[in-house]
Protein backbone atom coordinates (compact mmCIF):
# COMPACT_ATOMS: atom_id res chain seq x y z
CA UNK A 1 0.00 0.00 0.00
CA UNK A 2 1.30 3.43 -0.93
CA UNK A 3 2.00 6.05 1.69
CA UNK A 4 1.00 9.68 1.66
CA UNK A 5 3.44 11.62 -0.57
CA UNK A 6 6.19 13.29 1.40
CA UNK A 7 8.07 16.40 0.36
CA UNK A 8 9.33 14.92 -2.91
CA UNK A 9 8.14 17.86 -5.00
CA UNK A 10 10.16 20.63 -6.57
CA UNK A 11 9.39 24.20 -7.63
CA UNK A 12 10.74 23.81 -11.17
CA UNK A 13 8.33 24.19 -14.05
CA UNK A 14 5.56 25.84 -12.05
CA UNK A 15 3.03 28.16 -13.66
CA UNK A 16 1.01 30.90 -12.04
CA UNK A 17 -2.35 32.44 -12.77
CA UNK A 18 -3.85 35.57 -11.25
CA UNK A 19 -2.43 38.17 -8.92
CA UNK A 20 -3.40 36.88 -5.46
CA UNK A 21 -2.74 33.69 -3.54
CA UNK A 22 -6.45 32.94 -3.74
CA UNK A 23 -6.26 33.13 -7.55
CA UNK A 24 -3.19 30.90 -7.49
CA UNK A 25 -4.94 28.24 -5.43
CA UNK A 26 -8.11 28.42 -7.53
CA UNK A 27 -6.08 27.96 -10.73
CA UNK A 28 -4.09 24.91 -9.63
CA UNK A 29 -5.92 22.98 -6.88
CA UNK A 30 -7.77 19.90 -8.11
CA UNK A 31 -11.25 19.72 -6.59
CA UNK A 32 -13.55 17.09 -8.15
CA UNK A 33 -16.21 17.37 -5.43
CA UNK A 34 -18.81 20.14 -6.03
CA UNK A 35 -19.93 22.47 -3.28
CA UNK A 36 -23.08 21.50 -1.35
CA UNK A 37 -24.74 22.84 1.80
CA UNK A 38 -27.17 21.47 4.35
CA UNK A 39 -30.70 22.89 4.54
CA UNK A 40 -30.24 22.89 8.33
CA UNK A 41 -27.26 25.26 8.33
CA UNK A 42 -29.02 28.26 9.89
CA UNK A 43 -30.63 26.16 12.62
CA UNK A 44 -27.25 24.54 13.35
CA UNK A 45 -25.51 27.93 13.51
CA UNK A 46 -28.01 29.09 16.13
CA UNK A 47 -27.49 25.82 17.98
CA UNK A 48 -23.73 26.37 18.11
CA UNK A 49 -24.20 29.83 19.64
CA UNK A 50 -26.62 28.47 22.24
CA UNK A 51 -24.34 25.54 23.09
CA UNK A 52 -21.32 27.80 23.54
CA UNK A 53 -23.31 29.95 25.96
CA UNK A 54 -24.70 26.94 27.85
CA UNK A 55 -21.24 25.38 28.32
CA UNK A 56 -19.63 28.68 29.34
CA UNK A 57 -17.24 28.76 26.39
CA UNK A 58 -18.85 31.91 24.96
CA UNK A 59 -17.73 33.80 28.06
CA UNK A 60 -14.07 32.92 27.48
CA UNK A 61 -11.97 35.81 26.08
CA UNK A 62 -12.07 36.09 22.31
CA UNK A 63 -14.28 33.06 21.69
CA UNK A 64 -17.35 34.86 20.34
CA UNK A 65 -15.28 36.90 17.88
CA UNK A 66 -13.36 33.79 16.81
CA UNK A 67 -16.58 31.87 16.12
CA UNK A 68 -17.82 34.71 13.91
CA UNK A 69 -14.59 34.47 11.91
CA UNK A 70 -14.53 30.67 11.64
CA UNK A 71 -18.24 29.87 11.05
CA UNK A 72 -18.36 26.29 12.39
CA UNK A 73 -21.88 25.69 11.08
CA UNK A 74 -20.79 26.72 7.58
CA UNK A 75 -17.99 24.14 7.69
CA UNK A 76 -20.27 21.43 9.07
CA UNK A 77 -22.91 22.20 6.44
CA UNK A 78 -20.43 21.92 3.56
CA UNK A 79 -18.71 18.82 4.94
CA UNK A 80 -21.92 16.90 5.66
CA UNK A 81 -24.76 18.39 3.60
CA UNK A 82 -26.89 15.20 3.70
CA UNK A 83 -26.49 14.47 7.41
CA UNK A 84 -29.57 14.47 9.65
CA UNK A 85 -30.00 17.59 11.75
CA UNK A 86 -29.31 15.94 15.13
CA UNK A 87 -25.95 14.60 14.01
CA UNK A 88 -25.09 17.81 12.16
CA UNK A 89 -25.57 19.75 15.40
CA UNK A 90 -22.95 17.50 17.03
CA UNK A 91 -20.53 17.97 14.12
CA UNK A 92 -20.84 21.77 14.25
CA UNK A 93 -20.45 21.88 18.03
CA UNK A 94 -17.36 19.70 17.84
CA UNK A 95 -15.86 21.94 15.14
CA UNK A 96 -16.46 24.96 17.37
CA UNK A 97 -14.94 23.16 20.37
CA UNK A 98 -11.83 22.19 18.40
CA UNK A 99 -11.34 25.74 17.14
CA UNK A 100 -11.47 27.00 20.74
CA UNK A 101 -9.14 24.26 21.96
CA UNK A 102 -6.68 24.71 19.10
CA UNK A 103 -6.42 28.48 19.51
CA UNK A 104 -6.02 28.19 23.27
CA UNK A 105 -3.36 25.48 22.91
CA UNK A 106 -1.40 27.68 20.49
CA UNK A 107 -1.59 30.65 22.83
CA UNK A 108 -0.66 28.73 25.99
CA UNK A 109 1.89 26.37 24.49
CA UNK A 110 3.77 28.67 22.14
CA UNK A 111 6.49 29.60 24.63
CA UNK A 112 6.01 27.12 27.50
CA UNK A 113 4.56 23.78 26.37
CA UNK A 114 4.46 22.50 29.95
CA UNK A 115 1.67 24.95 30.73
CA UNK A 116 -0.56 22.90 28.44
CA UNK A 117 -0.34 19.79 30.60
CA UNK A 118 -3.27 20.52 32.97
CA UNK A 119 -5.52 21.35 30.02
CA UNK A 120 -4.58 18.21 28.13
CA UNK A 121 -4.77 16.05 31.26
CA UNK A 122 -8.35 17.20 31.87
CA UNK A 123 -9.35 16.37 28.29
CA UNK A 124 -7.84 12.90 28.39
CA UNK A 125 -9.43 12.22 31.78
CA UNK A 126 -12.86 13.18 30.44
CA UNK A 127 -12.48 11.04 27.31
CA UNK A 128 -10.85 8.01 28.94
CA UNK A 129 -12.22 7.95 32.48
CA UNK A 130 -15.44 10.01 32.39
CA UNK A 131 -13.79 12.39 34.87
CA UNK A 132 -15.72 15.43 36.03
CA UNK A 133 -14.43 18.55 34.23
CA UNK A 134 -13.23 21.64 36.06
CA UNK A 135 -13.10 24.16 33.21
CA UNK A 136 -15.58 25.37 30.56
CA UNK A 137 -13.49 23.64 27.89
CA UNK A 138 -13.65 20.37 29.81
CA UNK A 139 -17.38 20.81 30.37
CA UNK A 140 -17.89 21.31 26.63
CA UNK A 141 -15.94 18.15 25.87
CA UNK A 142 -17.90 16.14 28.44
CA UNK A 143 -21.15 17.36 26.89
CA UNK A 144 -19.94 16.40 23.41
CA UNK A 145 -19.06 12.94 24.70
CA UNK A 146 -22.58 12.62 26.14
CA UNK A 147 -24.15 13.63 22.83
CA UNK A 148 -21.99 11.22 20.86
CA UNK A 149 -22.87 8.33 23.16
CA UNK A 150 -26.58 9.12 22.87
CA UNK A 151 -26.50 9.29 19.06
CA UNK A 152 -23.88 6.68 18.13
CA UNK A 153 -23.42 2.99 18.79
CA UNK A 154 -21.05 2.07 21.65
CA UNK A 155 -18.36 1.05 19.16
CA UNK A 156 -18.69 4.30 17.21
CA UNK A 157 -18.54 6.34 20.42
CA UNK A 158 -15.43 4.44 21.49
CA UNK A 159 -13.77 5.19 18.16
CA UNK A 160 -14.73 8.84 18.51
CA UNK A 161 -13.18 9.04 21.99
CA UNK A 162 -9.99 7.30 20.83
CA UNK A 163 -9.53 9.63 17.85
CA UNK A 164 -10.30 12.63 20.04
CA UNK A 165 -7.59 11.61 22.52
CA UNK A 166 -5.14 11.33 19.64
CA UNK A 167 -6.03 14.90 18.64
CA UNK A 168 -5.49 16.11 22.22
CA UNK A 169 -2.06 14.50 22.38
CA UNK A 170 -1.21 16.02 19.02
CA UNK A 171 -1.59 19.51 20.46
CA UNK A 172 1.23 18.80 22.91
CA UNK A 173 3.42 17.53 20.05
CA UNK A 174 2.72 20.78 18.22
CA UNK A 175 3.59 22.92 21.25
CA UNK A 176 6.90 21.12 21.72
CA UNK A 177 7.74 21.54 18.03
CA UNK A 178 6.84 25.24 18.15
CA UNK A 179 9.16 25.81 21.11
CA UNK A 180 12.02 23.74 19.70
CA UNK A 181 15.09 25.43 18.25
CA UNK A 182 16.00 24.88 15.44
CA UNK A 183 12.58 24.13 13.90
CA UNK A 184 11.62 20.49 13.47
CA UNK A 185 12.23 18.94 10.07
CA UNK A 186 9.69 18.59 7.29
CA UNK A 187 8.79 14.93 7.89
CA UNK A 188 8.23 15.47 11.61
CA UNK A 189 6.13 18.58 10.99
CA UNK A 190 3.82 16.79 8.56
CA UNK A 191 3.50 13.91 11.03
CA UNK A 192 2.47 16.34 13.78
CA UNK A 193 0.03 18.01 11.38
CA UNK A 194 -1.66 14.64 10.88
CA UNK A 195 -2.23 14.45 14.65
CA UNK A 196 -3.48 18.02 15.06
CA UNK A 197 -5.73 17.95 11.99
CA UNK A 198 -8.71 17.01 14.14
CA UNK A 199 -10.47 15.44 11.14
CA UNK A 200 -10.42 11.75 12.07
CA UNK A 201 -12.61 12.22 15.19
CA UNK A 202 -15.40 13.14 12.76
CA UNK A 203 -15.14 9.89 10.80
CA UNK A 204 -17.15 7.90 13.39
CA UNK A 205 -19.86 10.54 13.01
CA UNK A 206 -19.80 9.93 9.25
CA UNK A 207 -20.32 6.26 10.09
CA UNK A 208 -23.15 7.08 12.49
CA UNK A 209 -24.99 8.83 9.65
CA UNK A 210 -25.28 5.51 7.78
CA UNK A 211 -28.16 3.01 8.07
CA UNK A 212 -25.99 0.49 9.91
CA UNK A 213 -22.65 0.19 11.67
CA UNK A 214 -19.73 -0.89 9.50
CA UNK A 215 -18.22 -4.31 10.08
CA UNK A 216 -14.68 -4.70 11.35
CA UNK A 217 -13.68 -6.10 7.96
CA UNK A 218 -14.95 -2.94 6.25
CA UNK A 219 -13.36 -0.52 8.70
CA UNK A 220 -10.01 -2.28 8.74
CA UNK A 221 -9.73 -3.12 5.07
CA UNK A 222 -6.32 -1.74 4.01
CA UNK A 223 -7.89 0.33 1.25
CA UNK A 224 -10.49 1.82 3.60
CA UNK A 225 -7.78 2.63 6.14
CA UNK A 226 -5.83 4.34 3.38
CA UNK A 227 -8.92 6.36 2.41
CA UNK A 228 -9.18 7.49 6.03
CA UNK A 229 -5.61 8.80 6.00
CA UNK A 230 -5.99 10.46 2.59
CA UNK A 231 -9.23 12.16 3.61
CA UNK A 232 -7.72 13.57 6.79
CA UNK A 233 -4.55 14.79 5.07
CA UNK A 234 -6.33 16.49 2.18
CA UNK A 235 -8.96 18.01 4.45
CA UNK A 236 -6.37 19.69 6.68
CA UNK A 237 -3.74 20.51 4.07
CA UNK A 238 -6.23 22.49 1.99
CA UNK A 239 -6.93 24.99 4.82
CA UNK A 240 -3.14 25.17 5.32
CA UNK A 241 -2.94 26.84 1.90
CA UNK A 242 -5.39 29.52 2.97
CA UNK A 243 -4.05 29.97 6.50
CA UNK A 244 -0.37 30.21 5.51
CA UNK A 245 -0.30 34.02 5.47
CA UNK A 246 -1.99 34.26 8.88
CA UNK A 247 0.19 31.56 10.42
CA UNK A 248 3.42 32.96 9.02
CA UNK A 249 2.57 36.32 10.57
CA UNK A 250 1.88 34.60 13.90
CA UNK A 251 5.15 32.64 13.81
CA UNK A 252 3.47 29.26 13.47
CA UNK A 253 5.46 26.35 12.02
CA UNK A 254 3.12 23.37 11.60
CA UNK A 255 1.57 24.26 8.24
CA UNK A 256 2.16 22.36 4.99
CA UNK A 257 2.96 25.42 2.88
CA UNK A 258 5.31 26.87 5.51
CA UNK A 259 7.03 23.48 5.81
CA UNK A 260 7.71 23.55 2.07
CA UNK A 261 8.94 27.13 2.27
CA UNK A 262 11.44 26.33 5.03
CA UNK A 263 12.58 23.06 3.47
CA UNK A 264 13.22 24.59 0.05
CA UNK A 265 14.12 28.20 0.89
CA UNK A 266 11.54 29.46 -1.61
CA UNK A 267 8.87 32.14 -1.74
CA UNK A 268 5.45 31.49 -0.21
CA UNK A 269 3.69 31.34 -3.63
CA UNK A 270 6.17 28.71 -4.80
CA UNK A 271 5.70 26.77 -1.56
CA UNK A 272 1.93 26.91 -2.05
CA UNK A 273 2.29 25.52 -5.57
CA UNK A 274 4.42 22.69 -4.20
CA UNK A 275 1.79 22.00 -1.55
CA UNK A 276 -0.97 22.01 -4.16
CA UNK A 277 0.80 19.33 -6.19
CA UNK A 278 1.06 17.21 -3.05
CA UNK A 279 -2.62 17.74 -2.22
CA UNK A 280 -3.71 17.03 -5.79
CA UNK A 281 -1.87 13.70 -5.69
CA UNK A 282 -3.66 12.77 -2.46
CA UNK A 283 -7.10 13.70 -3.82
CA UNK A 284 -6.53 11.72 -7.03
CA UNK A 285 -5.37 8.70 -5.03
CA UNK A 286 -8.51 8.98 -2.89
CA UNK A 287 -10.67 8.98 -6.03
CA UNK A 288 -8.87 6.00 -7.55
CA UNK A 289 -8.95 3.88 -4.39
CA UNK A 290 -12.60 4.69 -3.72
CA UNK A 291 -13.55 3.52 -7.21
CA UNK A 292 -11.43 0.41 -6.71
CA UNK A 293 -13.08 -0.58 -3.44
CA UNK A 294 -16.64 0.65 -4.12
CA UNK A 295 -17.95 -2.57 -5.81
CA UNK A 296 -17.20 -4.65 -2.71
CA UNK A 297 -18.59 -2.19 -0.17
CA UNK A 298 -22.01 -2.27 1.46
CA UNK A 299 -24.24 0.81 0.96
CA UNK A 300 -23.33 1.98 4.48
CA UNK A 301 -19.61 1.65 3.78
CA UNK A 302 -20.04 3.60 0.53
CA UNK A 303 -21.84 6.34 2.46
CA UNK A 304 -19.06 6.34 5.05
CA UNK A 305 -16.39 6.87 2.37
CA UNK A 306 -18.52 9.54 0.73
CA UNK A 307 -18.66 11.25 4.12
CA UNK A 308 -14.86 11.30 4.22
CA UNK A 309 -14.81 12.77 0.71
CA UNK A 310 -17.21 15.41 1.98
CA UNK A 311 -14.55 16.66 4.38
CA UNK A 312 -12.18 17.26 1.47
CA UNK A 313 -14.85 19.17 -0.45
CA UNK A 314 -16.16 21.07 2.54
CA UNK A 315 -12.79 22.24 3.82
CA UNK A 316 -11.97 23.62 0.37
CA UNK A 317 -15.18 25.59 -0.18
CA UNK A 318 -15.24 26.80 3.44
CA UNK A 319 -11.59 27.92 3.37
CA UNK A 320 -12.13 30.05 0.26
CA UNK A 321 -14.69 32.32 1.93
CA UNK A 322 -14.24 32.14 5.71
CA UNK A 323 -13.19 35.46 7.33
CA UNK A 324 -10.48 33.66 9.32
CA UNK A 325 -8.39 33.34 6.15
CA UNK A 326 -9.26 36.64 4.49
CA UNK A 327 -5.56 37.59 4.30
CA UNK A 328 -5.06 35.01 1.55
CA UNK A 329 -7.38 36.81 -0.87
CA UNK A 330 -5.39 40.00 -0.38
CA UNK A 331 -1.87 38.54 -0.47
CA UNK A 332 0.05 38.82 -3.72
CA UNK A 333 0.98 35.68 -5.61
CA UNK A 334 4.17 37.33 -6.78
CA UNK A 335 7.38 36.58 -4.82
Amino acid sequence: MATTPELAVTPEGTTRTGSSLLDLIDAHLYMPFPDARSPYERDVAEGVDTWLRDTGLAAEPGVTEMIVRTRPADLASRNSPDMDVELLHIVARQIAYQFVFDDLAEEVGRCRPGRLLPLLHESVAVLRDDASPGTPLGAALADLLRQVRERCTPAQAARWAWKSREYVHGLLHEAVAQAHTPPAGARLCTSIRALTAGVEPFHPLCEAAQPRELTGAELHDPVMRRLTRLSADAAVWIPDLYSAVKERQAGELINLALVHQRANGCSLPTAILMSIRQINAVIREFEELFEEIRPRLSPSAVGYAEGMAGWIRGCYHWSRTVPRYADTAEASALP
